[in-house]
């Protein structure tokens, strides 16, 4: 199937990258279906609708940013970018973080109860 996603045009996604995320994404939860595409030589990914492809969540590895962070059987965890044309201030949503797993396509996004983990970490420091 084909999506013309904002980011990287028209791009031809195969049934077996589709991602299911059950009860869809806070704000989005009619919208369970998505591709993830890592751009070459990035360390940002880009988790797109199926249905809606003008929507479009940028994710960083948590684990990239810290060793420690809680990781939930075979899911990957994944932090919300909120982008910004002054690096400065991009930042990344550690409190409420989209889980991944690529096994079995599927997925899911939760608020982190009880942690110290911020909603905004900043990607950049000076």
């Amino acid at each position: 199937m084909k999506i013309i996603t904002t980011q990287f045009g028209e791009i031809e996604v195969s049934q077996d990258r589709i991602l299911t995320f059950s009860e869809g994404f806070y704000a989005f939860e009619e919208l369970k279906k998505y591709v993830l595409i890592q751009p070459d030589n990035s360390y940002f990914k880009w988790l797109t609708s199926i249905d809606r492809p003008e929507i479009a969540f940028p994710l960083f590895a948590a684990r990239l940013l810290d060793e420690n962070y809680p990781q939930i059987d075979e899911h990957e965890a994944f932090g919300i970018v909120t982008l910004n044309k002054d690096p400065l201030k991009i930042t990344v949503n550690m409190r409420a973080p989209v889980y991944i797993n690529q096994y079995d396509k599927s997925g899911y996004h939760t608020i982190l109860e009880g942690e110290n983990y911020s909603f905004y970490y900043n990607l950049f420091v000076e």
